[in-house]
């Protein structure tokens, strides 16, 4: 993250913000920090995290299904240079969904608990064969709801 150093207002309406780096603040982004680096930290940060390309509809898509069931995760946009830094999943697979669902161009990609789940296809299989909601309850991104 970077400090606001000074503002002022705009004759449209908007503000114009001068930024200066900051090392102040926990979200502060470490220039020096590999794109690899970076992407593991936000995995091990977020219970749940989506890394997209700009305008998925996948995205999208995996993120309505998730807020249907109540978790609203942490949607990161990757440059395309960035994504592949994504790491692979179990046994070195990208995803394995294909046809924009997270497969051999690593995005989307949806991490739980730090482990990749992959793309839209996955997220799917994972729900319909009832182990979605369990493994949100177990990385605590969903209460465990008694019924």
């Amino acid at each position: 993250m970077q400090g606001a150093r000074r503002y002022g207002l705009l004759s449209d309406g908007g503000v114009r913000l001068e930024l200066t780096p900051s090392t102040g603040s926990p979200l502060a982004i470490d220039v020096s920090e590999s794109t690899e680096m970076r992407i593991q930290r936000l995995i091990s940060e977020n219970p749940v995290i989506i890394f997209s390309r700009s305008s998925c509809c996948m995205c999208h898509v995996m993120r309505r299904l998730l807020a249907a069931i109540g978790v609203h995760p942490t949607v990161i946009e990757l440059d395309e240079e960035e994504i592949d830094a994504l790491p692979a999943g179990q046994d070195g697979e990208e995803g394995g969904d294909g046809g924009g669902g997270g497969g051999s161009g690593g995005a989307p990609a949806l991490f739980i608990g730090g482990t990749r789940i992959g793309g839209w296809e996955s997220l799917v299989a994972l729900h319909l064969s009832g182990h979605l909601v369990p493994k949100l309850v177990e990385v605590g991104a969903l209460r465990d709801m008694v019924l």
